[in-house]
């Protein structure tokens, strides 16, 4: 069986991952990526509820249309609080 080449991220991250609290510093900001992808869900669940196209979305919310459609179709967003309040706000 053929070894796996590690990438540099691969060794980065695993001389890291002996480092003292760094466990725990990844643990808080991978809690914090989950959040975010959740809310971000919701209200993806929520529009679609609603029967809204992420353009007739991002209208009501004042947003730039590519700014929404991004935001609902990336793995992992990283919306600023103004984003979510205003898609919020739009979606009731």
């Amino acid at each position: 069986m053929a070894a796996t080449t590690r990438t540099g991220a691969d060794r980065y991250f695993a001389q890291r991952a002996s480092e003292s609290g760094y466990a725990e510093a990844y643990d808080e900001v991978r809690r914090r990526i989950d959040a975010i992808d959740r809310l971000v869900r919701a209200l993806d669940d929520r529009r679609k509820e609603l029967g809204l196209s992420k353009t007739e979305l991002a209208r009501r919310a004042e947003l730039a249309p590519e700014l929404v459609r991004r935001l609902f179709s990336v793995d992992s967003p990283n919306p600023t609080i103004g984003t979510l309040t205003a898609l919020a706000d739009a979606l009731g």
